[in-house]
Formats: C-alpha cells, structure tokens, sequence
C-alpha cells in the first residue's frame, strides 16, 4: 500500500478537478470532502470516486464549470440551484450557507436542486460537528429500491445523515442509506468477483441473491422491508420535492449514462447548539449515551456496542496520525488526473 497525508491528498485531488476545468474553491471544497471519506475509512465514496466523476465531466454528466446560485426565501431557509456542478463541492458549499443561516436565527435548512452525487454524508456530518451544529442531511438517488408492493426499481435508497456535536470531539454521527447495503458495495463486489451477503439484493427476477453480477441486474433491499421502502419514499419528496427536484424514478442512472444530468434534490438542516442548551451539555449526554451502549453486553465473542460514528472517528485520527493507506494504482490514477 502507499501512504499519503492528508494534505498530499487533497492536492492531488483538487489539482486533477482544477485540470478538468472546475474552480478552484470547488476544487478544493471537493478534495476536502472525498479525502475526509476515505480518511473514515468510507474508501466506496472516497479518493476512488475522483477517476468516475472525471469522466462523467468529460462525459457532460456534470458541469466542471458551473457556479451554483443561491437565493434566500426566508431568514432561515436557502435554496441552492447547483446548475449541475461537481456533487461534493455543492454539499460543502450548503452547508457553509446553512451553518451561516443557523448562527443567525438558531436554526436553518437548505435545499439544493439541479445536484449531483455528493458522496457519503459522514464528512457534510463532521464539518458540521467540528463547527458546533447538529445536522441532519438526505439526498435523493437513481432508483434502486422496489416500493412497497411493487417488483421494479422505482425508489432510490435515500441517503442519509444524522450528526450531533461533542465538544471533546466525539461526535456522534449516523451515515446510511435505505437500501441494506449501498448499491457501491454490490458493485465492487460484482467487479472483484466477491459473493454477497443474501438479504442485500435480489436478481432481475426478484430472488435473493449472493450473485454480486446477477444483483446489479435486479434490486437493492431496503432495510425493514417495505417499511423502509416507505421512508425512502418520503426522504425523496422531503429532499427532492421540496427542492423542486426530480423525484423517484425520474432521476436517471448515471452509471449507465455518464452524460445524464441526474438533478438529485437534497437537504441540509442544521441545528446551533450554542443556542439550544449548549454543547457542553450535549457533550455530557453523548458520553452517557456511549456509556450505556459500550456497557451492553455484546453477542458471542463480538465488540462491545458502540456509538454510531466511533469507527469512523477512530480512523480518521489514525490516518492523521499516520497517513492514509492507498493502493498504489488509486495513487497512479490520482498523480495521472493531476498532471
């Protein structure tokens, strides 16, 4: 494996972005997210995503160059039109307005239309919590979910984030989609020629598979059934339709079509906590809560239960501590994008 800093990172990232005609804010408003999602060991929606985002720019699917607009329809709420430019950067860019909006009147939401994928959540979690705020984020997905009822893609899997600020930094964040498990997952499988678990997809036919290549032919599970089916339907309308996004099936599949412009509709809202209650006893509940879970007795032989978001605390200071480690051909393709 080669190793990396974290500055070394978002350099290369940011310069290959800036090559492909993307500003150089955005730039490094992208490099800083997808480097902090790969810092959590989230590598699916890490420094990975850089090569396919390069050619869904060159490919028309995102607009390198686009400067989203953001206007103001209440004291509280903002509305970005992100006129399809880089995914990650735009999430960084909302919520940089939100937390602006929440200073100011306690509390604030954010939607964005015209967007593209953003990649994982977790790290929109982090900069909020580093910066005092509870946050709760979704976005919207190409469909991938079946509705309840139903036995064809018609529903994304509703990615979504819950963060909640500590002031020792240990944070308690929760990032996850609907679907069992990300579609990402089934696809790397599909291309290392793994097997997956049986409850995370099923095949064109609507069986359970453990086939990773029959799954990308068939449908994710959602998480409780059609119960969760039912949620990513809402978190769809909450983030999308509110937004004036597209909506369900209405949004196209990118990896099919790079060129798509997909229009995802998300939403950030974000809590100060300095003017609800205040952190530092927020902070004091967070710890007890991770008390109570760690004192749980565990299953089997297995770790203790612990509290959403403490893996991918612990492995972002590792990796600040002592660098990330990539594999040499992610570094290559990096080190290539970037000239």
């Amino acid at each position: 494996m080669a190793v990396l800093t974290e500055a070394e990172a978002r350099a290369l990232v940011a310069r290959g972005f800036c090559r492909a005609g993307v500003a150089g804010e955005m730039a490094e408003a992208a490099a800083l997210h997808l480097t902090l999602a790969d810092m959590m060991g989230i590598s699916t929606h890490g420094l990975s995503r850089v090569a396919p985002i390069l050619e869904r720019i060159a490919a028309g699917g995102i607009a390198a160059g686009a400067r989203p607009e953001v206007s103001a329809p209440a004291p509280a709420l903002r509305l970005v039109d992100a006129r399809d430019a880089l995914g990650p950067a735009v999430a960084q860019m909302a919520l940089a307005e939100g937390m602006a909006a929440a200073r100011a009147a306690g509390m604030a939401g954010v939607w964005v239309r015209r967007a593209t994928h953003l990649g994982a959540l977790a790290p929109v979690l982090w900069v909020a919590a580093e910066a005092g705020f509870a946050c709760f984020a979704s976005s919207n997905s190409a469909p991938m979910l079946a509705p309840p009822g139903g036995r064809a893609a018609r529903v994304g899997n509703a990615p979504t984030g819950i963060g909640l600020p500590h002031a020792g930094g240990r944070h308690a964040m929760l990032d996850m989609a609907l679907s069992v498990a990300a579609r990402s997952k089934v696809r790397k499988a599909a291309q290392e020629g793994r097997a997956i678990p049986p409850d995370w997809a099923t095949d064109a036919e609507g069986r359970p598979t453990t086939d990773a290549q029959a799954a990308m032919s068939g449908l994710m599970q959602a998480v409780g059934g059609p119960k969760g089916a039912s949620l990513a339907v809402m978190l769809d309308l909450m983030a999308a339709g509110l937004a004036g996004a597209a909506i369900l099936s209405d949004v196209p599949d990118t990896h099919k079509d790079a060129g798509a412009r997909p229009d995802l509709g998300q939403m950030f809202l974000l809590i100060d906590v300095a003017q609800l209650g205040g952190l530092a006893a927020l902070s004091e509940r967070i710890d007890r809560a991770a008390a109570i879970l760690g004192e749980t007795p565990a299953v089997g032989d297995g770790p203790a239960p612990r509290l959403p978001g403490d893996r991918a605390l612990k492995a972002l200071h590792k990796a600040r501590a002592e660098g990330m480690e990539l594999p040499p051909a992610l570094v290559a393709s990096l080190e290539e994008a970037a000239g």
